[in-house]
């Protein structure tokens, strides 16, 4: 990427390219015309993370790798008297959320393009750091939570969800059997998403980065993946680790592991959806 392609995407003072010509590119694309999708997936674990970070009336909330800016939105809501800011890679994702917020009239909230790794957040200038999984990515976690220490009043608390790793028979890794032999390497922008998967390695790169208090706690809770396994099953196919996997693969076989995995997606299927139980950590931290 030339230095006038990083310039169009707001990539100036971004050290983690890889990852933002990724989330800039076709995959960031599809998660801003489908965040209806990807919020169904992991809305059952807004609760737990916002009862986690405790947002309260008057706080200054940060949301780190918003995405489409769903949970940067209800930290607005919950920080009535405050704000939320909303800070990703994503120029596509970050023009859909500030859509979504001025379509709901939410008015104490704002998105910025940038690489929270190294962005220059005022010191002290928030209540509470929370993300849905998009520290997974940094491209230096120490350095990265450092800077968000920093960003942190003396008083204030960081709380982020991230990926638990499941064994060969969960209930995901049983609706997606014919898929997952395809599923050689990550796609662009799933690169890094197995990087905190150890609570020792959370805990480290957090006492490492400066942080105290540190909890690591497993979280249950269905994820929507459509309204019938057809829906479901479009979604997964859909979904950018597929479409990176599967490009090669020929028209009659991707036809035929989807038939299959949409008749694994059956068991699941229920009057709300398909829901598939689903794991994640919730890591809760003090910065002082």
């Amino acid at each position: 990427m030339n230095s006038s392609e990083m310039k169009r995407w707001g990539m100036d003072g971004i050290v983690n390219r890889q990852q933002a010509e990724a989330w800039n590119g076709w995959e960031g694309a599809h998660w801003a015309e489908n965040p209806e999708l990807y919020n169904g997936m992991m809305g059952d674990f807004d609760a737990p993370l916002f009862r986690a970070a405790g947002v309260t009336s008057r706080d200054r909330v940060l949301d780190v790798g918003c995405g489409t800016g769903r949970t940067t939105i209800l930290a607005a809501r919950r920080a009535r008297d405050g704000h939320a800011v909303g800070i990703d890679l994503s120029a596509p994702m970050l023009e859909r959320a500030r859509r979504d917020a001025d379509a709901e009239g939410i008015g104490n909230v704002a998105f910025e393009q940038g690489d929270a790794q190294v962005h220059p957040f005022p010191a002290g200038g928030f209540d509470v750091v929370l993300s849905r999984g998009g520290v997974m990515f940094f491209a230096d976690h120490v350095a990265a939570f450092a800077n968000l220490r920093r960003a942190l009043a003396p008083d204030g608390r960081l709380a982020f969800l991230g990926p638990r790793p499941g064994g060969p028979d969960n209930a995901y890794a049983r609706a997606t059997a014919a898929l997952s032999p395809f599923l050689r390497e990550a796609s662009p922008a799933a690169t890094g998403m197995g990087s905190l998967l150890d609570p020792a390695r959370i805990r480290e790169v957090l006492a490492a980065a400066g942080f105290t208090g540190i909890d690591v706690t497993a979280v249950d809770a269905p994820m929507t993946f459509g309204a019938d396994a057809s829906a479901a099953a479009d979604f997964l196919f859909s979904m950018g680790p597929t479409r990176h996997n599967l490009r090669d693969v020929d028209a009659a076989t991707i036809t035929r592991i989807r038939a299959e995995v949409q008749e694994a997606l059956t068991e699941f299927e229920t009057p709300a959806g398909v829901r598939i139980p689903g794991s994640v950590w919730l890591t809760t931290a003090s910065p002082a």
